[in-house]
């Protein structure tokens, strides 16, 4: 998934995805662990997807925190 299609996404909406990615990560390393992943490359890109998932998400929230943060 690239950043661009991400960042166009609602917090609810990156939530959800965060959520589903984490799944397919656990099921990905089980898969690993039984030796029947046929793409172990799969790993790593679901770990790059959930890092820019969680940087959106990071991003989102500073911006609706935006200048309420009581310094001058």
């Amino acid at each position: 998934m690239k950043i661009s299609e991400i960042k166009y996404l609602s917090v609810s909406e990156l939530n959800a995805k965060l959520k589903e990615l984490n799944s397919e990560l656990f099921n990905l390393r089980f898969s690993h662990a039984t030796r029947s992943l046929a793409n172990p490359m799969a790993i790593h890109n679901v770990k790059k997807d959930i890092a820019r998932v969680k940087t959106v998400l990071r991003e989102k929230e500073l911006e609706n925190k935006g200048g309420n943060d009581g310094n001058n």
